[in-house]
């Protein structure tokens, strides 16, 4: 039975353009893959704590000195372990101020860890989580795949480069653009056609 891991981030809830593609990402795997196992986390309505001293010590490795120490490490530990589960990633991440949220961003923080999730040897960093594949719905007022907007993009440069650090570089890029342009149906109907390649890819490669 394959798995996948689903994250959405965007404080909009139901209203949501990236959480509703996300959803349809996974009826399409359910689809193909009755017995699929789904793990769902709502990062923007139960958000990942952000780092604080304590966080930061026991995510870096340091023995929890402190009741606050061992919790964040226990949630790091149990968030490290729904991410090495999953076959596959499909993550909701809309473009706030031209990156992501910062609860996404919490998330990421907590499962980047030396020695667990990558490690440094003689030739730099190297990811420690090989062979999965992630499906990323981009949602965007915008235009920043393309043309003069394209420079202001510190969203999906920065989510391929947190995914690669830990061993993910298949991963495709689903992006409903120009919501914020007047034609929300069209933008979702482009996403919609990027997205059933994303599924098919990720079909293919199990």
């Amino acid at each position: 039975m394959s798995s996948v891991l689903v994250l959405t981030s965007s404080a909009l809830g139901d209203a949501s353009i990236s959480n509703q593609l996300v959803g349809e990402a996974v009826d399409r795997l359910r689809a193909g893959n009755p017995g699929l196992r789904v793990v769902s986390r709502d990062l923007g309505a139960n958000p990942i704590p952000h780092l604080t001293a304590d966080s930061t010590a026991a995510i870096r490795g340091a023995e929890p000195a402190n009741d606050a120490q061992l919790s964040a490490r226990h949630l790091s530990d149990e968030l490290i372990a729904e991410l090495k589960a999953a076959d596959t990633i499909v993550i909701g991440a809309p473009m706030y101020n031209f990156g992501i949220p910062s609860t996404l961003k919490a998330w990421f923080d907590h499962v980047l860890r030396a020695g667990v999730t990558f490690r440094y040897g003689e030739n730099g960093p190297e990811g420690l989580l090989p062979g999965k594949k992630a499906i990323v719905v981009e949602s965007r007022g915008g235009l920043y795949s393309e043309g003069p907007a394209q420079a202001l993009d510190s969203q999906e440069p920065h989510l391929r480069t947190m995914l690669g650090f830990v061993g993910i570089s298949d991963v495709s890029f689903v992006r409903a653009e120009k919501l914020g342009m007047g034609d929300v149906e069209g933008a979702l109907a482009s996403a919609r056609v990027q997205l059933g390649k994303a599924v098919e890819a990720t079909r293919l490669a199990a």
